[in-house]
């Protein structure tokens, strides 16, 4: 089975709300079963989804709606300060320049996969960012998207009516471009290697137009990310199936769907790396009830909802066969 790429599910921060309030909740239901759990329980929290659940997502959304130009619709709501420490990171740089070599550096504790870049080439800088599925079904609308992240690491730097020179997609020429130009203030260009915004040299040097925060180092980043994004498959499966129990609900089908195979390959790895999805499941399981009874005071029947489970005694079963204890009396206990 080839890599699964997975980026921080901070990429979608807010999309949810906006497919449900632009779109309406059906979009929301629909681009959720497509993407294999339910994002809106995500926000907020740090974990790692496949890129395949990405364009899952917002291609259902986009199909939901009729709107083949979703990706220029988001374009506003992109914005690097939303992906939690490693925006914080490189949004804390003195600089624009320092704040690109930042987003970078940092960039394996953000995605795998993925690459980004910086060049002079006379004068103009070209900050470009290259997806790890670009091409795929419904890759126009995150490489639209991917340019207005990249924009607001710009605008956090530069005057209120600073315009690039040019935006560069790497996607085929759509029907209406204007669209684009319209949405980007700029002239577009199509067919490009990899999604660019072009500015002038000189603005390298911009100071920060935010106000002062808590300094964050790219140590910072590296403990919340717990070292980088899962690059192994079972930790890439593990991952997954975590981010599945803080949905609400695990499914081979569903995480099969994410990752853009079929259930019978998946299984199949499972099998060759000598477990199965539901001793990966159940393991989550009793990891995040552990948390939960630990840190929270839910109950315990709150607690066995948030996990999935269909009754309260299912839950305490299955967690006393893991633990050798009831719910109840691993929270007494610590």
């Amino acid at each position: 089975m080839a890599d699964i790429p997975v980026i921080s599910n901070h990429v979608l921060h807010g999309m949810p709300a906006f497919v449900r309030h632009e779109i309406g909740r059906r979009a929301l239901v629909r681009a959720n079963r497509a993407a294999g759990f339910d994002l809106e329980r995500l926000e907020g929290k740090n974990c790692f989804i496949p890129h395949a659940a990405v364009v899952s997502f917002v291609d259902a959304a986009a199909r939901a709606a009729g709107e083949a130009n979703l990706g220029i619709l988001m374009v506003p709501e992109m914005n690097a300060a939303n992906y939690g420490s490693y925006g914080r990171y490189l949004l804390g740089a003195d600089n624009l320049g320092l704040a690109i070599e930042r987003a970078i550096a940092a960039l394996p504790y953000h995605s795998t996969d993925d690459r980004m870049s910086v060049a002079v080439v006379g004068d103009e800088l070209r900050y470009s960012y290259a997806f790890a599925l670009a091409g795929c079904a419904g890759y126009a609308i995150i490489a639209a998207a991917a340019a207005g992240v990249l924009l607001s690491v710009c605008r956090s730097y530069l005057p209120a009516d600073w315009r690039p020179v040019r935006v560069e997609l790497d996607i085929d020429t759509p029907r209406q471009p204007g669209l684009f130009e319209d949405a980007f203030d700029c002239p577009v260009i199509f067919n490009a290697p990899e999604v660019t915004i072009v500015i002038e040299r000189h603005h390298m040097t911009a100071a920060s137009r935010r106000a002062p925060e808590p300094m964050v180092t790219i140590e910072d980043v590296a403990r919340d990310r717990h070292g980088g994004a899962p690059r192994d498959f079972l930790d890439v499966i593990r991952e997954h199936i975590l981010t599945q129990v803080l949905s609400g609900h695990a499914s081979l089908d569903s995480a099969a769907r994410s990752m853009d195979t079929s259930t019978r390959t998946l299984q199949r790895e499972l099998n060759r790396a000598g477990t199965d999805f539901r001793s990966l499941a159940n393991a989550a399981r009793v990891q995040r009830a552990s948390e939960l009874l630990h840190h929270t005071n839910g109950s315990i029947i709150q607690v066995s909802a948030a996990l999935g489970y269909s009754a309260p005694a299912n839950f305490a079963r299955a967690f006393r066969k893991a633990t050798g204890r009831s719910p109840r009396d691993f929270r007494k206990r610590r």
